[in-house]
This record gives structure tokens, C-alpha cells and sequence, in this order.
């Protein structure tokens, strides 16, 4: 191992998508004043701040943030009671200034921010900053963008949000990059970027969340739900399709999580009598119900189990959009990651559960992941992870606006 990666994973990073990503494939170093810029600042209060690239100013200085950029963020900082030098490091996402053909400053490439990703984690396993401020699009795609293993997405979706990532055991921070502040030149924009620092350095006495590892139960007699007579549980169904109405849908697998730390996962029975003690909890309105888009799990469990589920409590997606209605936000591996730090843990599942063809109806590929080696057991995995974060989700949104179920 090397820090918090694996060798594996270094190699990864030095060679995304099997190309290789490296000094010399890059080039950039032979135009550059300064070439590998390294970081800068005392560090006194464990703050990294990772930038797009050094501009013309920085290159001839020799030092990150010099020009009118540098300016702004260290006027906002010291605002915070924060010093730009004296209590941060400062790097950038790409570690020489890149250039047009004409020589003018230009935006880095992803291929360029990949060419020094290696060294970016580096310094971020070298120093264990407290908190990490993603400041601009280039900086969250070097950092989020190796760790989110989906579509990123641009600033709007990610700014603001203080992740406690698990990987990098840090707070990751992403905010507008100043030059943006500047050149949108309105007081909304200012207010918004101040606000999203203050946020982020709220986060440097706060320690990074502990998990547990949640307590998967893999069951095939479903007799333990006769055991629950009240309480809240949050379940979720792994289905062939979208839509349960096409002929030949069925609910293929399920997961009922019964606090923050206990799920329990199982193969869909075929026979009502199998089913029973499963049928009969959703029917129970003594117990209170979660899920993550509800109407997914009540649509398949009306038509496909012939039940009504009673005392739906919680639907962690719409109250994603209730808290922040950006677009892009409320999918529940999303708001796993940027609330809980875990980035991936359905990566190598959701191929098998996208429709194939255009229709609603559409049925996935679940089937073939089942019939693979391993293909059950993952399958049952992943369908316990997401009821147990759909739990978790609802715990906390239900903190935040302390609500108290009747």
C-alpha cells in the first residue's frame, strides 16, 4: 500500500482509461517558467486549496495564486480569519501553466489535470489536510472526478457541498473559482461564494465521520419480518425494469434495513406462502416505511405483490429536492456521497440494471448478472447498501429540519 491507495489504484491514476498520463506524454513542462509548481504556504491551519492552473503571473513567480484570482481569495479569506499563505497550502490542479498556441493562458484539458492527478493525491496523502477547497470546475474533476465514478457534472451541481470523504479521509469543499466571482461581477455570486468558504471552514474543528460497517443479513426464510411489530424500516427492491406493468416484470431481489446498521437482503420468493412474513410487514401499519422514491417501491409492491404497502413515513429523494432543488442532486448515490463520503459502491451493478431500448418499459439485464459467478451475491449486496443509505439519508434529513414522526 502507499498511503490510503492502493498500488493498483496509483496506477490508475497515472494511467486512466489505460492511457498513460505522465510529465513527459504531457509535454506542458517544457514551456513553462516554472515547471511542476509545487505547493506553497505554512499550513498552519490545515487548509489545501487546489486551483485550475498558474496563469502568466504565477508562472513567472514561481508561486500559486499571484494575479488578480490570488487577490480575491486572499482578500475572502482574510475576511474569514483565514491568511491565503500562512495557514493553507496552495497548489493547482494542473502543476504548469498551460498554454494556447499562441502562448496566451488557456483552460487545462482533462488529459493535462489527469498528468498530474498522481501528484496532487500525493501531496493530499503527504500532508492529511483537514479540509480540501475545490475552488473551480478543474479542481473538482482532478479530485471528484477520479473518486465519482459517474457523469461529474459542472460547478452548480457540486458547489457547496462539504463531503466527508471516505476515501481521502477529508473534507472535500468545492466553491467557485475567484476568477468566475469575478468575472460574473454580481453581489448574488459574491454572497454565494463567501458562504460556501465559511461553510467549508466551518468543517476544520469538526472530525470526519465514523461509519460502521453495516451488518448485512443474507436470509432465504423470510420468518425474521414476523419478529417486527413497530418501529421504521427502510427497504428497496432490485426489479427488471423501470415499470412493473409489461408482462414478465418482477421484483427480483429486496432489502429491508431496520436501523442505520442492519439490513437484510434476500432473493424474492415464488411463492406467496414464502412471501408472506415480507407481504404481511409492508402491510403493517404499526411499522413506518422509507424508501428513495417511493413511488417505485409502491408501484412494484402494488402490482407485483398485490399489496398496498401502509404507513409510508419518508421519501428521502423528495426531501433531497425540499432541502437544495438544483438539478442533478437527489439520485441516492449521489446524496450517499456527498453526505456520507462513500463514493462507489454500484459501479459494477448499474450496467445490468439500465433498460435496454427506449421504452419505459423496458426490461435490464438483472437476469444475466444473477445467472453470473458472484452475480447473485453482488446483486444482494448492493440492494442491502441502498436500504441501508436510504435509511441513513432519511435519519439525517429528518435531523436537519428536526422532524419527530407521529
Amino acid at each position: 500500500m502507499t498511503g490510503f491507495f492502493s498500488n493498483k489504484q496509483l496506477q490508475s491514476i497515472s494511467r486512466p482509461g489505460g492511457k498513460t498520463c505522465s510529465c513527459v506524454s504531457c509535454g506542458m513542462y517544457k514551456t513553462a517558467k516554472t515547471p511542476r509548481m509545487k505547493p506553497y504556504g505554512n499550513f498552519k491551519k490545515g487548509i489545501l486549496n487546489i486551483g485550475e492552473a498558474p496563469g502568466k503571473v504565477e508562472d513567472q513567480r514561481g508561486l500559486p495564486w499571484q494575479g488578480k484570482s490570488g487577490q480575491e481569495l486572499k482578500k475572502v479569506y482574510r475576511s474569514l480569519g483565514v491568511d491565503l499563505f500562512e495557514d493553507c497550502l496552495n497548489l493547482n490542479a494542473c502543476h504548469c501553466r498551460p498554454v494556447d498556441k499562441e502562448g496566451n493562458d488557456c483552460k487545462p484539458s482533462d488529459y493535462q489535470v489527469e498528468c498530474c492527478r498522481k501528484e496532487t493525491f500525493r501531496i493530499i496523502n503527504e500532508y492529511k489536510p483537514k479540509v480540501v477547497v475545490l475552488l473551480g470546475e478543474r479542481a473538482i474533476f482532478s479530485v471528484i472526478g477520479y473518486l465519482w465514478k459517474k457523469s461529474l457534472g459542472g460547478i452548480g451541481r457540486w458547489r457547496g457541498w462539504t463531503i466527508p470523504d471516505q476515501d481521502l479521509k477529508t473534507w472535500l469543499c468545492p466553491v467557485f473559482h475567484p476568477r468566475y466571482v469575478l468575472r460574473r461581477d454580481e453581489p448574488v455570486v459574491d454572497v454565494i461564494w463567501k458562504q460556501d468558504l465559511e461553510r467549508a471552514l466551518s468543517k476544520l474543528d469538526e472530525p470526519l465521520q465514523q461509519y460502521q460497517e453495516p451488518v448485512i443479513n443474507y436470509i432465504d426464510d423470510l420468518s425474521v419480518f414476523n419478529t417486527i411489530e413497530k418501529g421504521v424500516i427502510a427497504f428497496d427492491y432490485e426489479t427488471t425494469g423501470l415499470k412493473p406493468h409489461s408482462k414478465g416484470h418482477r421484483i427480483v431481489c429486496a432489502a429491508v434495513a431496520t436501523d442505520e446498521n442492519t439490513v437484510y437482503s434476500f432473493m424474492l420468493p415464488k411463492t406467496r406462502r414464502e412471501r408472506e412474513p415480507f407481504v404481511n410487514l409492508l402491510k403493517n401499519p404499526a411499522v413506518k416505511k422509507m424508501a428513495h422514491n417511493l413511488k417505485f417501491e409502491h408501484n412494484w409492491s402494488q402490482i407485483r405483490l398485490n399489496v398496498e404497502v401502509d404507513r409510508w413515513d419518508w421519501d428521502s429523494m423528495l426531501f433531497a429536492h425540499i432541502l437544495d432543488n438544483r438539478r442533478g442532486i437527489t439520485n441516492l448515490k449521489f446524496q450517499t456521497y456527498v453526505n456520507f463520503g462513500i463514493s462507489d459502491y454500484s459501479s459494477d451493478i448499474e450496467q445490468y440494471l439500465s433498460g435496454v431500448g427506449d421504452s419505459s418499459n423496458a426490461f435490464n439485464t438483472v437476469k444475466q448478472l444473477v445467472e453470473m459467478p458472484n452475480g447473485k451475491d453482488r446483486l444482494l449486496k448492493y440492494c442491502a447498501l441502498d436500504a441501508i443509505y436510504e435509511y441513513r439519508l432519511a435519519k439525517l434529513q429528518q435531523k436537519l429540519i428536526n422532524y419527530e414522526s407521529k
